[in-house]
């Protein structure tokens, strides 16, 4: 199943008045959670009827004193069975939501879903981040500078207070994500984020897991997404008196990225092929006299042909061993140019799936001959003019036409392999209905790409019903 967030509004700075400290012409302090909340401030709790009383007091009071919006406390409470139920309903200053199943994730998505606030945030009820990181948090979410935004333990400036055997478990969990799904986002766990409603609305029902996996779910499908990231260095203090099991928990989201990262690998959750989703990002700009993503491929295709250089020439010295050179060189640089043309096919120029593959490979076989040309020319032109060249001659030799022959097969790639399928359309805010026509209409040929199958079955029918 693919995913797809649909067309997200530009970012704008959120319009809302400040509400005063005092009442105009008098001294009774206002409510500073009257009205229409921008700021929505989640607790998610489980059997917490021991902390969440302070933690609400505490949160009320740096609020009223340091938030200049609107904003709201919700409790949600997920299948406690003490008295926290009880408790959050008698708290005068917040509102509270009852789940009948546990899962921080699960409490997160239904209260989300459900706020009608612009900003969505929630932190742990043991308050181990210092609060005076929330408006840092949220200010770039309010001014439509940011989508997400997330507290980070492990950035330089954070100061942190915790346990060897929890700062292990962090750092390992977040060298995994970074390993495995290429994750560029410090710290997945720290239990203070914030998000805007409209993106929530968009993303939240594609994250699947309802328990403590969930913020690093939405985080890596937002970033494949394209969304910006904002991370606040924190101080934070470990709570000695935690609940959670760290075991169970690492487990959990271990089984978690195995499941992100084989759908991201098949492509069901093809979020990198997305259209960007916010029409005022400058990427989506033409420049004149620069073809469309030329600089990203251009990018790419250096890194992957420096990797297939390093293999072909590890391939050539150990083929020469035991053959010519000419054999040598033959046998290393068609296997090289396989895996340079797959490789360049995905990552380079974006194309997933089985359609035209073969064909790729063809068309790569023949750029393949190219290179061959130039390369087994080169030496022909050596060993005609120096007999018995060193080792280090030929290589320099193959270096050089390398270069040559690697201008060239991106020049083909780009014009004849994996050619440009419509021009780009740029976004302009006066004309936004042919962007969104020229982004579904892409969408559709990805799509027939992706299931040629369904959509010819479909012709079929039409056809069928005509007669």
């Amino acid at each position: 199943m693919r995913t797809h967030l649909g067309e997200l509004p530009a970012r704008q700075h959120l319009s809302a008045t400040p509400v005063p400290a005092v009442a105009p012409g008098g001294t009774t302090p206002l409510d500073p959670a009257a009205g229409t909340p921008v700021l929505d401030v989640v607790i998610p709790v489980h059997n917490e009827e021991r902390d969440l009383e302070r933690c609400v007091r505490r949160l009320t009071a740096h609020l009223s004193g340091t938030f200049p919006y609107p904003y709201r406390i919700t409790v949600a409470d997920n299948a406690s069975t003490d008295l926290t139920p009880a408790l959050a309903a008698e708290l005068p200053e917040v509102e509270s939501f009852r789940l009948e199943q546990k899962g921080r994730g699960r409490a997160l998505r239904t209260v989300w879903t459900a706020s009608e606030a612009p900003v969505l945030a929630y932190m742990d009820v043991d308050l181990s981040t210092d609060l005076n990181a929330l408006l840092p948090l949220v200010a770039p979410l309010i001014s439509g500078h940011s989508d997400l935004a997330i507290g980070s333990r492990l950035a330089r400036s954070s100061r942190v207070v915790r346990g060897a055997k929890r700062e292990f478990v962090s750092r390992a969990y977040n060298l995994i994500l970074r390993g495995s799904l290429a994750a560029r986002f410090s710290d997945a766990q720290c239990g203070f984020k914030a998000i805007r409603g409209d993106v929530a609305q968009r993303l939240l029902p594609m994250v699947e897991d309802a328990g403590w996996f969930f913020d690093t779910e939405m985080l890596v499908l937002a970033e494949r997404a394209g969304l910006r990231i904002h991370e606040v260095p924190v101080d934070w203090v470990d709570d000695p008196d935690s609940s959670v099991d760290l075991l169970r928990t690492a487990a959990d989201d271990l089984r978690g990225v195995w499941r992100i990262g084989r759908a991201l690998a098949s492509g069901r959750l093809a979020l990198d092929r997305l259209r960007r989703p916010f029409g005022d990002d400058p990427r989506d700009r033409r420049l004149s006299g620069v073809p469309s993503g030329l600089a990203r491929q251009l990018v790419g295709f250096c890194a992957v042909g420096a990797l297939s250089t390093l293999a072909y020439l590890a391939l050539y010295f150990l083929f020469r061993l035991g053959v010519g050179s000419q054999l040598a060189n033959v046998g290393a640089l068609l296997i090289a140019t396989l895996a340079n043309t797959a490789v360049n096919r995905r990552l380079t120029f974006g194309i997933r799936g089985p359609d035209r593959a073969v064909r790729h490979q063809a068309q790569g076989l023949v750029v393949f001959a190219i290179g061959l040309a130039l390369t087994s020319g080169s030496l022909a032109a050596l060993h005609t003019a120096a007999p018995h060249p060193s080792h280090t001659t030929e290589l320099a030799t193959l270096i050089s036409a390398n270069l040559a022959a690697t201008v060239l097969r991106f020049l083909l790639f780009r014009a004849w392999l994996f050619p440009d399928r419509g021009a780009a359309v740029p976004y302009d805010v006066d004309h936004p209905d042919e962007y969104a026509a020229h982004a579904a209409h892409a969408d559709e040929h990805d799509e027939h790409a992706t299931h040629p199958d369904e959509h010819t079955e479909a012709h079929d029918a039409q056809l069928r019903s005509a007669r």
